[in-house]
């Protein structure tokens, strides 16, 4: 194996704790006796250990050793698959070192385990070859990543030469994209370095989509009308959803995502102490085919806070213009985003030169740089036992409307007040109440 992978070159600057570099670090000593059979065993377990740790994240099931193989193609970052994923598989001399790595792979897809496992006695690679998963559809997994890892899989395995394993996972570049961001569609950060960041894929983001959001029709218009012009690659705004809480302004950002995923839109979420790494953020997806979101929620500042004047540079842009393919959404309780007090409005009051008028005047022109601004009022009580009455109807309640009505009233008086959280919490209720009689 280790003489397979080094052959590897567009593919081959894997780091040296991954399960395919442990394995053909495994052969290479046993094939030249420098580790005792018991170390290797040990060696062997951690790294089959890890596979089932892959296997479980992803749902993969069958040939685990040819899914983690698909599974690394079709995440490496490399140059030539960031091109194929913008334009495709052109004719240039790159293709034919890549023809020589999916030679390569092709022969791990292959390889014989067979050696070792009878060498150390064990057959937990024979194990792997038709893996059937316990309790599946009972693990929190993302299955579009498990169904296009599986699906490649089989058509890799299945490639009778090096051109048609090529033109298999090109494709997939092409179609899908590469990386997390070609397999996922919303992210998290965590800083890495000086300058870089990591993308960190939210697994079990919400699947609700725009029809589950009951009224608001008005605002979710407005907020695909900006969207969809995005993705289709138009003129669109830096959107602020504002308003009371429990209205579904951060359900709609979730819809709206889940919408024009197949569009190619992607979503980043940022917490506010993480605003001094956007520039890392964008200059990291700025040359992405792909268009992205980066979604803070419940966005507000306090007197002290100078976040904001991260924020306001990046959307500003600054000397480097904001790339095409990024937009800002927010969510926020408050309509400018920041808290004032009686004492703010004071501009007789000057510290340093400043009137404190004059700091509040630059906290307040950052709501400007919105060019959309969506407004989330808090329903009518009319409005209220509409969304109570549609959640009831496609949760399947059978419950007569005038008793929903006033069951509903009741639940709102102790449960917050009127809001569509507040209806769906009391539909969850009364569901728990069906599954319990």
């Amino acid at each position: 194996m280790y003489k397979i992978v080094s052959r590897l070159l567009i593919y081959g600057d894997m780091p040296q704790d991954t399960i395919l570099m442990q394995l053909a670090d495994i052969v290479r000593k046993m094939d030249d006796g420098t580790q005792t059979k018991e170390e290797l065993v040990t060696r062997v377990f951690t790294q089959m250990k890890h596979l089932l740790q892959v296997a479980t994240d992803y749902g993969f099931d069958k040939n685990l050793w040819h899914n983690y193989l698909t599974f690394l193609l079709i995440t490496s970052e490399n140059p030539f698959s960031i091109t194929c994923e913008k334009v495709g598989a052109n004719d240039g001399s790159v293709n034919y070192f890549a023809k020589g790595d999916f030679r390569a792979f092709q022969d791990l897809f292959r390889y014989d385990f067979s050696k070792l496992e009878e060498y150390l006695g064990i057959d937990c690679f024979s194990r792997i070859s038709n893996y059937r998963a316990i309790g599946k559809k009972d693990l929190m997994y993302n299955k579009n990543v498990s169904e296009k890892v599986q699906a490649l899989s089989l058509r890799l395995e299945e490639a009778k030469d090096e051109q048609e394993f090529f033109d298999c996972v090109t494709g997939f570049y092409k179609a899908f994209g590469v990386g997390m961001f070609g397999l996922n569609k919303a992210f998290r950060i965590q800083p890495v370095e000086e300058g870089r960041v990591k993308f960190c894929p939210i697994n079990n983001m919400d699947t609700v989509m725009l029809d589950d959001l009951i009224g608001y029709e008005i605002q979710k218009k407005k907020l695909v009308d900006n969207t969809r012009a995005f993705v289709e690659g138009k003129k669109a705004n830096n959107v602020l959803l504002f308003g009371d809480s429990g209205t579904g302004k951060s359900t709609s950002v979730k819809a709206i995502v889940n919408e024009f995923y197949g569009q190619g839109l992607r979503m980043i979420e940022i917490y506010k102490h993480q605003f001094k790494d956007l520039s890392a953020v964008i200059a990291q997806i700025k040359n992405r085919n792909y268009r992205f979101i980066i979604y803070m929620d419940d966005l507000s500042f306090e007197e002290f806070e100078v976040e904001y004047k991260f924020l306001k540079a990046v959307i500003e842009g600054g000397v480097e213009t904001r790339p095409d393919n990024i937009l800002i959404y927010a969510t926020s309780n408050r309509r400018h985003l920041i808290k004032e007090n009686w004492s703010d409005r004071d501009d007789v009051e000057n510290s340093n030169g400043m009137h404190r008028s004059d700091t509040m005047e630059e906290k307040l022109s950052l709501v400007n740089r919105f060019g959309v601004t969506i407004n989330y009022s808090k329903p009518s009580q009319k409005e209220y036992f509409h969304i109570v009455i549609e959640l009831a109807r496609k949760a399947g309640i059978e419950m007569e409307e005038q008793l929903l009505r006033a069951e509903a009233n009741k639940w709102e008086l102790s449960h917050g007040g009127i809001s569509g959280r507040t209806a769906q919490q009391f539909i969850n209720y009364l569901l728990g109440q069906q599954s319990v009689n």
